[in-house]
């Protein structure tokens, strides 16, 4: 007996759960994955009253968000937050961190990591920035006016069109860093 002949003799549900698998090893050979489309929700019983249920739903996230954020992520945006609302982060590692036309003017981030951070068009005019490194970050259309960059390494950095007037940038390090269109940068 051929083994098509075997399937449709067997019991109806058989039939169906065979199917099923077939289509599911189908689909994951092909890389797709069996995803939910519709949740069904139990008829409320009228006949006495409950107490409100919390909220379960999934709430949608923001473009670009990670569906589970790493520790790293989770503590580098407490320390944006800290920045952002004490002024100050001496020391932090806010590697990767995502500042594009933030009003950073007047902060401390002293010794700080900010490799390849996103600081384009960000203000970091009067900011303290000595000792920090700035490998690799984006700095380009940056306010860097009165800053304090002293011993700050820029290798690296996108720093074109950026203010650097009245900046102190002693021992600073420029290796490799993009300095077309700098503002106030003496040489």
């Amino acid at each position: 007996m051929a083994l098509n002949q075997k399937f449709f003799n067997l019991p109806f549900h058989k039939q169906l759960k065979g199917m099923a698998i077939g289509l599911l090893v189908a689909g994951v050979a092909l890389g797709c994955s069996p995803t939910p489309t519709q949740t069904v929700e139990p008829e409320a019983d009228t006949s006495a009253p409950t107490a409100p249920q919390p909220n379960t739903a999934v709430q949608p996230t923001a473009p670009n968000s990670d569906v589970a954020q790493s520790p790293a992520t989770t503590d580098r945006q407490a320390l944006i937050d800290q920045l952002l609302s004490t002024r100050q982060c001496q020391g932090c590692d806010l590697r990767g961190a995502r500042l594009e036309a933030a009003d950073l003017s007047g902060v401390d981030l002293s010794n700080a990591i900010l490799i390849d951070a996103d600081l384009e068009r960000a203000n970091l005019s009067n900011a303290n920035l000595s000792g920090a490194d700035l490998t690799s970050a984006d700095l380009e259309n940056a306010n860097l006016t009165g800053a304090n960059l002293n011993g700050v390494n820029f290798t690296n950095a996108d720093l074109e069109d950026a203010n650097l007037t009245n900046a102190d940038v002693t021992g600073a390090n420029f290796t490799g860093a993009d300095l077309d269109g700098v503002i106030g940068l003496n040489r």
